[in-house]
């Protein structure tokens, strides 16, 4: 992301596919549940793309509003969860994988139909808008988003999913994280880098593992489609 600072026009191109992405995420993960044999999700209203029932006031909107002011080095937030009853399951184990595997796997998508649609813009001369802009904020939310839930711990997507893939002694003790999966991400990725560099040695997990996977599938998405991100978004 651009050092563009906070103005509307950033938040605009920033905030409408960062909320796309999410609301396809969740909604991905009900779809698949209710597909699957459970219906929970489906009849909480959860199986749908109005935004309104997935985000999340704190972690949707104030935590990212906060890093995106603040000129944070990359944007961190959650929705709501889906409700998912794994004994509902035809296969509880191996269906938990494909439900998991499905928020990011949309992610990835819609990284892809961004890029299309990226480099559709770019032949009929509007490569350089704000449309291009917020098609090219898409590719990179969308590749961040997938790349980050498939971080395998618990309660990530592919913590999940690595439950499910596992032998089963090996997925137990994984699964006893889910409880602090989040604690143990906050604190690599945000405490880690802020005392190590107090100490004059930054360790920034962030910069040095997940940057570069996520460039790489924004590389991958501008090498199938042909697009081409806009710089400065």
């Amino acid at each position: 992301m651009g050092e563009t600072g906070l103005t509307l026009s950033t938040l605009l191109v920033v905030a409408i596919p960062a909320i796309i992405a999410i609301t396809f995420h969740e909604a991905a993960h009900g779809f698949v549940a209710w597909k699957l044999g459970d219906p929970t999700a489906h009849s909480l209203g959860r199986v749908t793309f109005n935004p309104v029932r997935h985000i999340d006031l704190v972690g949707t909107i104030l935590i990212p509003g906060l890093l995106l002011a603040s000129g944070a080095r990359f944007l961190f937030g959650w929705a709501k969860p889906v409700p998912i009853d794994p004994s509902k399951l035809g296969n509880p184990r191996r269906d938990m994988v494909l439900v998991a595997a499905s928020g990011p796997g949309i992610n990835f998508g819609l990284a892809l139909v961004s890029g299309v649609l990226l480099s559709v813009a770019g032949l009929a001369g509007a490569g350089e808008g704000t449309l291009a802009k917020s098609l090219s904020a898409s590719i990179y939310i969308n590749a961040i988003l997938g790349v980050f839930n498939m971080i395998p711990l618990p309660p990530l997507d592919g913590g999940r999913v690595a439950v499910g893939l596992l032998p089963a002694p090996l997925a137990f003790r994984l699964a006893q994280l889910e409880n602090y999966g989040l604690y143990l991400i906050v604190a690599v990725l945000f405490l880690l880098p802020i005392v190590t560099r107090g100490i004059g040695y930054e360790i920034d997990p962030f910069g040095s593992v997940i940057r570069p996977i996520v460039l790489g599938v924004v590389e991958i998405v501008e090498a199938v489609t042909g697009a081409r991100m806009v710089a400065g978004w």
